[in-house]
């Protein structure tokens, strides 16, 4: 079968550089299918899906669409039509890479696209404008981006060498060939979230899941780790989760930079899968300061910097209190094959006996708010350990396993 390589671009205004990418792509023995998203100008080059094409499969005929051919009204049509295009291929097994490039308005509208696309496909970006920050375009998918350096209006000879790239990284990685699939066999993936101050814990877990015969995808939950934790659920390639780190439900309360968005901590309820969860890191909020300073408003709290620009204030009990009530709340969701543990002697390495973090009573407080918030529908029970000892991550483990033998 033919490897198919997408290229995604405005053909009025990068008509040359989408023609050098469909000779690259050529020359390395694969297929393009070069899409025009661009609307105002003509195009440079010749599309294999024309921008007719895409404004139609968008929802609106190109005709229509230059009666009022501004960025706010072309832009989401031609998003979703390529959107719809590529998608269609994907699921049909007949596109293996898509290779965008733009300048901010074009990497903004093929990031888009991109980001709608599934897990393990192959998304390149070269952009003008990666080499700031790209979280915006690169969202929670693997998209990977190239700094274009120079600007891409029309072909030199550093821009040639850049798109050539481009070009040989896209048709290497369509013929890669491992999948994105569970490998071993009806065993779900499991979903495992994790903090620094819940490393030597979450290491433990995934020995433990190995010798059960489990594959775990460690994410690192400072927001955008649990949220593409959940959009794997969704796309079904996480079957079970170890919720080990749920720092990003106070962050979210208390706007920290750990936050996890509105839809956190609901998707598993919703999709029905097993699931343990553990509060670990959630006795505390991260928050980015100016190196070594502590705001007013935590002043009054036992603090401790993970590092110069980022702080960890301790929360209070009352303040624990409101982290539970909205971890009940979004748990409200959950249908069964759910438990809650809480590790009694503290919820981190920074709340452990010893740690800089260690609040009995707090804990204590924050125990007992969970148990009166969760629903009837997720089992609670509270363990004598902290989170990272190990009978308390044997015990995570152990009834994830149950749940999936349940």
């Amino acid at each position: 079968m033919d490897t198919v390589v997408a290229v995604l671009a405005t053909l009025d205004t990068k008509g040359q550089e989408a023609g050098y990418l469909r000779e690259q792509i050529e020359a390395l023995g694969a297929r393009p299918l070069v899409v025009d998203m661009g609307v105002l100008g003509e195009p440079q080059a010749r599309a294999d899906l024309p921008r007719e094409v895409v404004s139609e499969a968008g929802g609106t005929s190109f005709d229509e669409l230059l009666r009022n051919p501004t960025r706010q009204t072309a832009s989401p049509v031609m998003v979703r039509g390529a959107t719809a295009l590529l998608s269609e291929r994907v699921a049909r097994g007949t596109l293996h890479a898509v290779l965008g490039m733009g300048g901010t308005q074009g990497t903004s509208n093929c990031a888009q696209v991109l980001q709608a696309l599934p897990y393990g496909l192959p998304k390149i970006l070269v952009s003008t404008v990666a080499s700031g920050d790209t979280s915006s375009f690169v969202g929670i998918k693997d998209v990977t981006m190239m700094f274009s350096v120079g600007d891409l209006l029309g072909l030199n000879p550093f821009t040639r060498r850049v798109l050539a790239n481009a070009a040989g990284a896209a048709v290497g990685m369509a013929r890669v060939e491992v999948p994105v699939a569970a490998a071993r066999g009806d065993r779900p993936v499991v979903g495992l979230t994790n903090l620094g101050v819940l490393t030597m814990g979450a290491m433990r877990a995934l020995q433990l899941l190995e010798r059960a015969g489990y594959e775990a995808i460690v994410f690192h939950a400072v927001g955008s780790g649990g949220r593409a934790m959940e959009q794997m659920m969704k796309e079904g390639l996480i079957g079970a989760v170890l919720d080990y780190a749920l720092g990003e439900i106070s962050d979210e309360v208390f706007g920290g930079l750990r936050a996890g968005g509105p839809e956190r901590l609901t998707v598993a309820g919703d999709l029905g899968l097993p699931q343990v969860l553990c509060p670990g890191g959630a006795e505390h909020v991260g928050l980015i300061v100016e190196p070594d300073t502590v705001p007013e408003r935590w002043k009054d709290h036992r603090v401790v910097f993970h590092n110069p620009i980022i702080l960890a204030p301790r929360l209070s009990a009352a303040e624990l209190e409101q982290v539970a009530a909205e971890i009940g709340r979004r748990l409200q969701h959950t249908r069964g094959r759910a438990s809650f543990l809480f590790p009694g002697a503290g919820t981190s390495r920074y709340g452990a006996p010893g740690g800089e973090l260690h609040d009995p009573a707090g804990d204590r407080a924050f125990c007992e708010a969970l148990r009166t918030h969760l629903p009837d529908t997720v089992e609670f029970e509270e363990l004598p350990h902290h989170a990272e000892h190990p009978a308390f991550v044997q015990a995570l483990v152990d009834r994830l396993i149950a749940l999936l033998g349940a």
